[in-house]
């Protein structure tokens, strides 16, 4: 069996004890889990089924996919075509396996609808959520990996260093955001890996401010958060930047140097052993504290996320989160300022935890 798939597959049955088989049910949408399993990296593979054991895993597909994914084949899998003719004999397949059997799926993701049939049609002993068994599995990530996010987090790194020769006066949120996007695309992003946030002024003070015709003007903070893809897998950073005139004393300036520093001591605590807990507190009580608790309270969410196949890959850093670091994980670092009516504050990076601490990713320095 291919490797990285014998591995992939001990993680996820090691962390979920009693499941025979698991069903991955694709929809109109592909399961981040179907791509975690196969590392397809092209077809669409809409309502297909995926079934996974300690053993390998076994397709079934459409014929508008079946050539795709046999190109794409790795050891230990197995494809099987699905057409009009042999539709009855592929559902006796799949009855003979799962017939009282423990079907594991994924309740975060499969409709329904898809959970009802699997029901009815091959009348499983009992069907167990197994969405936290791929979580615990996926946040520990392999080489693999953290090859892609590395790749996807120098895109948007570059095109983050690139963005502001087109900051002008009159510019729109949208027009940024929408150039930023083509900028990412031509470093190599397969798209982006979620809305590309940007927020002028007032604006910035919103941490999920979508962009809208707000016009830069001088003086104005610029944020930006935005993500790229490699080969499905996402990175996550911020940037904010004062655009137009001498920033040195300004008010604004003193809230990014607060929020600079609070990302280094929570760089400085992300290591392994270490809880989201303590990480987050870092940052959390040195922006609650500096200059006699003048910014405490306005940073309003979390201090960081998993990131993976899915930009928010499973756990978070939050006050009392219980989440332990471990290497190969991979977390953002994302404090924040904000004060309503006036602007905000966010610098984010990608954070790989490494035996000894961690190591920015988006640098190169992954050899």
């Amino acid at each position: 069996m291919d490797k990285l798939l014998k591995g992939r597959l001990e993680k996820i049955f090691d962390n979920c004890k009693g499941a025979n088989n698991i069903i991955i049910a694709n929809t109109e949408s592909q399961d981040p889990n179907f791509r975690y399993l196969t590392r397809f990296k092209s077809g669409v593979f809409e309502d297909d089924m995926l079934i996974a054991s300690r053993n390998g895993v076994e397709l079934f597909t459409s014929e508008l996919e079946y050539e795709t994914a046999i190109s794409q084949k790795l050891e230990g899998m197995q494809i099987r075509k699905v057409d009009k003719r042999n539709r009855n004999k592929i559902k006796k397949v799949l009855y003979n396996k799962l017939h009282n059997t423990i079907i594991g799926i994924n309740g975060s993701f499969m409709p329904a609808a898809t959970y009802l049939r699997v029901k009815k049609e091959y009348k499983p002993k009992r069907i167990i959520d197994v969405s936290e068994c791929f979580y615990k599995a996926r946040v520990v990530k392999d080489r693999e990996e953290i090859e892609n996010i590395e790749k996807a987090a120098e895109i948007t790194k570059a095109a983050l260093e690139k963005i502001s020769k087109y900051f002008k006066e009159g510019i729109t949120e949208v027009e940024l955001a929408k150039r930023f996007d083509e900028l990412s695309s031509e470093l190599g992003s397969e798209k982006p890996s979620f809305d590309t946030i940007v927020s002028f002024g007032k604006n910035a003070a919103l941490p999920h401010h979508m962009p809208d015709n707000t016009q830069l003007r001088q003086g104005d903070i610029v944020l930006i958060d935005a993500g790229a893809t490699v080969n499905g897998y996402c990175s996550d950073m911020t940037r904010t930047f004062i655009f137009g005139r001498d920033s040195r004393e300004s008010r604004e300036k003193e809230m990014y140097n607060v929020v600079k520093h609070a990302q280094e001591l929570a760089i400085q605590a992300m290591k392994p052993g270490a809880t989201g807990d303590e990480v987050d507190k870092a940052a959390r009580s040195y922006i609650d504290s500096v200059f006699n608790g003048k910014y405490k309270g306005t940073f309003i969410h979390s201090l960081g996320h998993s990131v993976g196949l899915e930009v928010h890959d499973g756990y978070a850093l939050y006050p009392g989160s219980k989440v332990t670091l471990k290497e190969g994980m991979v977390f953002t670092a994302e404090p924040g300022v904000y004060v309503v009516g006036f602007g905000g504050v966010r610098i984010e990076d990608d954070v790989l935890i490494t035996k000894n601490g961690n190591v920015l990713l988006g640098r190169g320095e992954l050899g």
